[in-house]
């Protein structure tokens, strides 16, 4: 959104960067590397969640900052508890 109304590549840049990281992720989680993926996924989405927090403390609006760190967060609890059930084994 950032990009459409004013213009701004540093919000075409970080939409890439992390849309390439959530497609990658899910990539990885298809394939043989659901562990890492999950971990990936949930990096990726924690560190959304707390840029976009942040940013909605500062702004106090809920769109769109309020709602992409919401939805951050809970990919973030969602793909943590999914790496957990995927972690390799100490034995492995």
């Amino acid at each position: 959104m950032g990009y459409l109304k004013k213009g701004s590549k540093v919000s075409l840049l970080a939409g890439l960067t992390f849309g390439g990281l959530l497609v990658g992720s899910g990539i990885m989680i298809a394939g043989e590397s659901q562990y890492h993926g999950h971990a990936l996924a949930t990096s990726t989405s924690g560190i959304m969640a707390l840029a976009m927090g942040h940013r909605f403390l500062s702004t106090k609006k809920f769109m769109p900052a309020g709602l992409v760190a919401t939805l951050g967060a809970a990919c973030c609890a969602y793909n943590l508890k999914k790496a957990i059930e995927w972690a390799p084994s100490k034995g492995d």
